[in-house]
């Protein structure tokens, strides 16, 4: 499963190969009830085949004409902006009056976007800077401080996998959570130092550690853009990570398990030097309640908990906070 970015690039670079004209559209700004968020990103063929979107479907159709008869983005890249009035926002579908600028650039170089997709595949952060009077594109390594930014002369946008996971476990569970966890960009690390776990693990793109989960933890250095989620079922592994996890900036922090045996592994982790704070920051059962029973049905459950707490939305307002406690003990991986 590709992110969002790499379906767009790979798109981009492949009709660049075959000879074809592309128009690559980036949201750089938005007003109102936009409904995609700077950096959203499409590429549009000569011919009007399209990946990707910008708008969920309001502006691509204005767009592929535009570029279909070259009244836009012809020469060098140029900025354009939909829903500036009322009518325009009724025209084009734009919900609440909302509005969004785009730049729309030329490709001309297959390298600059073959660049990006090779760092991605390497899981690093590229940054690509876009003059927008010579079109040209200069890419440089990235970090994850960095930010979609355009001040009318440049736009520099980021790829890669602004975000990661480290999955405690190589089982079946943790495979279905790594493939969606990479659809939404993230890098994605296992650790499992289990030989009969490791040898089956077979998700490409995802890195696998042997070491034990709490020198995996320390050794990665786990910041505020990680995520750390255990779900072996077996205390000597997930309590482990769980320890180090709970002391570091990881923006999110889960185990499975069913409502007692997290109240159990609470009062075990309580025995080490954690702090009443740090052991509030467990998400456990893991996940929201939606009635999972499956292994990809609880990895959706994961994944949305994680999502919603990456984007600071309450989980009160999300309305259901964990997984069924029968859920929770039918799937051991």
């Amino acid at each position: 499963m590709d992110s969002v970015d790499l379906q767009v690039l790979k798109s981009a670079a492949g009709w660049l190969s075959e000879g074809h004209r592309v128009v690559l559209a980036t949201v750089t700004e938005t007003w109102g009830s936009s409904p995609r968020p700077p950096g959203a990103m499409l590429a549009v063929r000569g011919d009007g085949l399209v990946a990707g979107s910008v708008s969920g479907g309001c502006v691509e159709d204005d767009l592929i004409d535009k570029v279909r008869d070259r009244s836009l983005a012809t020469d060098r890249p140029e900025v354009t902006i939909y829903g500036i009035s009322k009518e325009d926002a009724q025209r084009f579908g734009l919900p609440c009056g909302g509005r969004l600028q785009l730049v729309l650039e030329p490709v001309r170089d297959v390298a600059s976007v073959s660049g990006v997709l090779d760092g991605i595949e390497r899981h690093e952060l590229v940054s690509r800077r876009l003059d927008m009077d010579t079109g040209e594109a200069v890419l440089q390594r990235g970090s994850r401080s960095d930010v979609l930014a355009f001040d009318g002369k440049v736009l520099t946008t980021v790829h890669g996998p602004r975000w990661r996971v480290l999955i405690i476990g190589a089982g079946q569970l943790s495979k279905y959570v790594a493939m969606m966890a990479q659809a939404l960009d993230y890098e994605v690390i296992v650790c499992d130092p289990r030989e009969e776990y490791a040898v089956t693990w077979d998700v490409p793109g995802a890195k696998l550690l042997r070491g034990m989960p709490d020198d995996v933890v320390t050794e990665l250095q786990i910041d505020s853009h990680s995520a750390v989620v255990a779900v072996t079922h077996d205390p000597k592994l997930d309590d482990l990570a769980l320890i180090e996890a709970l002391k570091s900036p990881a923006f999110y922090v889960g185990a499975l398990g069913s409502r007692l045996n997290t109240q159990k592994r609470r009062e075990r982790l309580a025995q080490f030097d954690l702090s009443g704070d740090e052991l509030a920051r467990l998400h456990g059962p893991v996940g929201l309640r939606i009635g999972s029973k499956t292994p990809p049905e609880i990895a959706v459950a994961i994944i949305a908990e994680m999502t919603a707490v990456r984007h600071g939305v309450g989980l009160e307002t999300v309305g259901i906070k964990s997984l069924d406690a029968e859920a929770t003990q039918t799937v051991c991986m």
